[in-house]
């Protein structure tokens, strides 16, 4: 009897050989599927849009018009979800490059800021700020910085469960054991929303443009849990999302410390095991360093 399954684009199985000790067999393996993703955007009058490529990024196929988003956001080429018109795959380029582009078309007669748009935006999966001149360039202030937050505390209990609870909900990462994820917990320990990716920076796009989409940014009074270190150019995307408390499970850089420092972020990291570093703790959050009693 045959099973309908759905087809993951994320994962792909090919043939290898596995050694242990003294022996070796074939085994049929999941990997990671890693594509470029070509970003274009479109703006200007109604009959005369100008169509602009803006990026190409390696990336795990899946959510592709949420990284889009996501990218030209955390970017600060758009500041809200009202200036796009539609996403589309573009229908004039062939059946097997259309799954590869995204076109964001925005709303009619807005014309967005491009000042810095003629750098080069060539990314890889595993470094998002390769190719731009500058750290100042990409030193975007947030919309989201002054915003009113909530005074929050944050329980032992909560967060030695947050690295464990994002493991248990990384499909992709559980088939392959080769691809970052961003989550979004409340103060109570429960996920809001995951993306996986290839690459960590796309991972936490994703998660923004999901934000966006749904309009839920900013992202405040929430944990942005990330399945490895935690770079410069992440702690700047959390901060264009309104995020002030970031959990990574490897380490931080020293750029991603001063940055959260800046923007008064929660900075968490080495989260695993029982254990974590704190980097920076914000004035508006208290982690409670003890754990709190049982009741029998």
């Amino acid at each position: 009897m045959k099973t309908n399954r759905v087809e993951n684009k994320s994962v792909r199985q090919i043939d290898i050989v596995k050694v242990k000790e003294s022996s070796s067999f074939p085994y049929t393996d999941d990997i990671s599927v890693e594509e470029p993703l070509e970003i274009r955007i479109s703006y200007g009058a109604k009959d005369q849009k100008e169509t602009k490529n803006i990026s190409v990024t390696m990336r795990t196929p899946g959510n592709d018009a949420e990284l889009a988003v996501g990218f030209l956001f955390t970017e600060g080429i758009i500041s809200g979800y009202h200036q796009i018109k539609r996403v589309t795959n573009p229908e004039k380029e062939c059946s097997r490059n259309r799954d590869n582009i995204i076109e964001v078309e925005f709303v009619d007669d807005w014309v967005p800021r491009l000042m810095n748009a003629d750098r080069n935006f060539y990314t890889t999966s595993s470094c998002g700020v390769c190719g731009k001149s500058s750290i100042e360039s990409i030193k975007t202030v947030s919309s989201f910085q002054h915003a009113e937050r909530a005074q929050c505390s944050l329980t032992l209990e909560v967060l030695y469960q947050l690295s464990e609870n994002l493991q248990s909900f990384q499909n992709n990462f559980s088939a392959t054991g080769g691809i970052h994820a961003s989550g979004i917990f409340d103060c109570g320990g429960n996920l809001l929303a995951l993306r996986e990716d290839v690459g960590r920076h796309n991972a936490l796009d994703k998660l923004i443009g999901h934000a966006l989409f749904t309009e839920q940014l900013p992202l405040k009074d929430t944990i942005l849990v990330l399945s490895g270190r935690a770079s410069f150019e992440l702690i700047q995307k959390a901060a264009m999302g309104g995020i002030s408390i970031v959990a990574a499970i490897g380490a931080p850089s020293s750029l991603a410390v001063d940055l959260a420092k800046e923007f008064d972020m929660t900075l968490l990291g080495f989260l695993r095991d029982n254990r974590f570093n704190i980097y920076h703790e914000s004035t508006c959050h208290e982690i409670i360093k003890k754990k709190s009693p049982r009741i029998h």
